[in-house]
């Protein structure tokens, strides 16, 4: 791996070095997952918005909701 970074400095012709483009892309991958994570509270908050109903017995239904395997 530091083979890698090394080579790709080398041919580097912006002058960043090897350290400041794993600072470039470490921080752009946390902020892909900070985003992701905003999008999932915001999701969680949506969901609590609204109090919790339990199911009708439905005196028709003809199979378990949870079947035994054979």
């Amino acid at each position: 791996m530091n083979a890698l970074i090394m080579a790709s400095a080398a041919a580097s012709t912006t002058g960043l070095d090897s350290h400041t483009w794993a600072l470039i892309i470490g921080g752009g991958i946390f902020l892909a997952f900070m985003l992701l994570l905003l999008v999932t509270v915001s999701y969680t908050n949506v969901g609590l918005r609204h109090e919790i109903k339990p199911d009708d017995f439905d005196e028709h239904r003809q199979f378990k909701s949870h079947p035994e395997h054979h």
